[in-house]
Formats: structure tokens, C-alpha cells, sequence
């Protein structure tokens, strides 16, 4: 079984802010169409078009209507990829080592040269966070664009994950959420972030930004009701409206 590093010099994670994420996928595909071209073996689309479609996607978005107490209903769009969590139990469980965690910056990768495809690492995860490629069967996950943090032949500006570049809404943020003073972790402090379900020990890097409470009206608007003081329209409008009025 693979051995987790005893600590990480760094925790490189993603920030979701699910009150500005407005669903709209763009995280999805560009995260597909990075990581078919360059991470890895490619990601599979299987009988696409036909009656059984079936694809291999790092990163999905789930939409929920929830009642939140004393409030209407409200959509809340929940991206869902790899935690890279503290104590990854996918790592644990690998009998090849192909599933690994980084002791420089957090990262939980796959060797996909040493997977097997036994798709034990997929049992171990809570989150449904991994996927078997159906073409190469290999596991993927995401790897949070390693490719491209590091990779200095890119402007700075696109050393992130190609998610984070790619979001319209300014939903996703990336950085070391292991430095308190970093971008990342004061938002999180600041918002209140939260961990996807805690209870199960993992201890997941990413954070999620709880949505806002909603404004209310205080009070019932007044009727819409002409003033006495509004001027009356002449000629053939005031004659319009007059014809409107009587319907």
C-alpha cells in the first residue's frame, strides 16, 4: 500500500464559491479539453452519440433546489472534483503505489504508467471524486493542472488550473491554503468556508464558500397606481391608453 507523506511543505487547493458559481460548465469542458491534450492518456468519450454514452470527466457540476430555513427556494450549483484531501484514503488504499500524494505541494496524483485499473481508490473515496477511463482503463482524477502551474513556458497569469482561468463568474479560486496569509485562506476565513463532509476524516484541502443569505422586501411594495399629479397623455396615445384602460 502507498504511504502518505508525513506532512506537505505545501496545500495546494481550490476555493468554490458556490454564491457566484452560476452553473454554466465552462469548468467542465475546459478541464476536459486540457486535460484530453496534455496530462496523462486522453479522456474517452465512448458511443457519444449513441444510446449508452459514456465519458471520463475530472470535474462535474451538480444543481440542487434547496429551502433554506425562513427563506424561498433557491438553485445552488455544486462543482465536485478531487479534494486532494490531507489524509487521502484513495492513496492508502492503492496495492501498486499509482495513487501518490506530493510532499511539496499537496498534490494526489495517479502514475498511471502503475495502475492497474482495480478501481479500489474509487471505493475508498467519499466524495465519487475519481473516475476508470473506459478506453485506457486508468484511474483519472483531477491533478489540479500540474502541468500547468509549473510549467514556466506559460504567461503567469495561466499558471493555475485551467478551471479556475476559465470561470466566467470569478466562482473558483486556486492557491496554498496552508499559508494563512495567502489569498486563498483569508477568503476562507473571511466567508466562513467549510469542508465537504467533514465527518469523514479525510480533511480535503479544497474549501466551499457557503451561498449568502438571500435579501427580502421588508415591506409590501405599494400598488402600481397612477398619480393624480402624473400628466394625461393627449392625442392619439391619450386615445390609446384610454381604449387599453376599458379592456
Amino acid at each position: 500500500m502507498t504511504a502518505l507523506p508525513e506532512k506537505t511543505d505545501r496545500k495546494l487547493g481550490l476555493v468554490i464559491d458556490l454564491d457566484t458559481c452560476v452553473g454554466c460548465h465552462a469548468c467542465v469542458i475546459s478541464c476536459k479539453g486540457w486535460n484530453t491534450e496534455n496530462y496523462g492518456a486522453p479522456l474517452s468519450d465512448l458511443d457519444a452519440y449513441g444510446a449508452d454514452p459514456e465519458g471520463t470527466f475530472l470535474n462535474r457540476i451538480h444543481s440542487f433546489e434547496v429551502t433554506p430555513p425562513d427563506a424561498p427556494p433557491m438553485v445552488v450549483h455544486f462543482p465536485k472534483s478531487c479534494l486532494h484531501c490531507e489524509d487521502a484514503p484513495c492513496v492508502t488504499v492503492c496495492p501498486t503505489g499509482a495513487s501518490y500524494k506530493r510532499a511539496e505541494d499537496g498534490i494526489v496524483l495517479v502514475n498511471e504508467d502503475a495502475c492497474i485499473g482495480c478501481g479500489l481508490c474509487a471505493w475508498a473515496c467519499p466524495y465519487g471524486a475519481r473516475e476508470m477511463d473506459g478506453a485506457e482503463k486508468v484511474m483519472k482524477k483531477c491533478t489540479l493542472c500540474v502541468d500547468r502551474i509549473y510549467n514556466e513556458s506559460l504567461p503567469e497569469v495561466d499558471r493555475e488550473p485551467v478551471c479556475v482561468r476559465t470561470c466566467p463568474a470569478g466562482a473558483r479560486h486556486f492557491g496554498d491554503l496552508g499559508d494563512p496569509d495567502s489569498d486563498v485562506s483569508q477568503l476562507v476565513a473571511a466567508r466562513g468556508g467549510v469542508d465537504l463532509m467533514p465527518e469523514q476524516g479525510t480533511k480535503p484541502v479544497n474549501k466551499y464558500l457557503p451561498p449568502r443569505p438571500r435579501d427580502r422586501l421588508s415591506a409590501t411594495p405599494p400598488p402600481l397606481t397612477q398619480s393624480a399629479d402624473t400628466p394625461q397623455a393627449s392625442g392619439f396615445l391619450g386615445w390609446l391608453d384610454r381604449a387599453l384602460e376599458r379592456l
